[in-house]
């Protein structure tokens, strides 16, 4: 049984991340379990990299003192494997929001696709989804998207190491992408699509590891209470 001291001086959680969840809910989550079980007012809980609602797998926690070490967390590698859905665009790059343009995809070979990861391959210039908690001028990029507000976002420079295309069952690609610190895997998906001449959005997403933590050791978040009162 972890100990109120045990958590203050660090403990790392590693979560499954489910399905319409934020990042910040499970945060909150677990800051209110631990908190219940002690009966204390405040304890350090913090995740080491957002995922969207409409992702599941791997998010670290840390708590207490262990929160210093969040960033070194966030500047690992990261693997993920999803599908990318060509033939649909959104404006939030994946499911998020509605549907806004659809195209032809009976062109579209099989060599094109499996052809076209190759650009996608080492530092690239990624513009990130304008449905992001991204600033500018001190305010998130989502809000601006909300209010309909048309700004320009900086291209910025992201790492793949890795993608590769598993299987291809059209309009459906599936995935594995393994990519350095601040890769939206939104913008890859549409950004994939354009380089096809074409569209395409996210329609799932995974994520399998972030350095050496892997989603297979992580526990369901509804299991997580009983983690913490055993």
């Amino acid at each position: 049984m972890k100990t109120l001291e045990s958590y203050k001086e660090g403990t790392v959680l590693l979560i499954d991340k489910p399905l319409n969840w934020t990042s910040f809910q499970v945060v909150n989550k677990i800051r209110w379990l631990i908190k219940q079980q002690f009966n204390i007012k405040k304890i350090k809980v913090g995740h080491a990299g957002t995922l969207d609602p409409l992702a599941t797998g791997l998010l670290i926690l840390c708590t207490g003192k262990f929160t210093k070490k969040i960033e070194t967390y966030q500047a690992q590698v990261k693997e993920y494997t999803g599908t990318i859905t060509l033939g649909a665009t959104s404006p939030s790059y994946d499911l998020e929001s509605e549907i806004d343009q659809k195209f032809d995809i009976s062109e579209i070979s099989q060599e094109d696709i499996l052809k076209n990861t190759q650009q996608f391959l080492g530092e690239i210039q990624q513009q990130p989804p304008i449905f992001s908690a991204l600033k500018k001028n001190g305010k998130r990029l989502y809000e601006y998207a909300r209010e309909g507000s048309k700004i320009e976002i900086p291209s910025r420079s992201v790492t793949i190491k890795e993608f590769q295309i598993t299987k291809i069952e059209l309009p459906y690609l599936e995935f594995r992408i393994v990519c350095g610190k601040g890769t939206y895997i939104r913008s890859i998906a549409h950004d994939f699509g354009r380089s096809l001449n074409n569209g395409a959005h996210l329609s799932s997403l995974r994520r399998t590891k972030i350095g050496e933590f892997r989603v297979e050791d992580a526990i369901d978040v509804f299991e997580v209470e009983k983690l913490i009162k055993s």
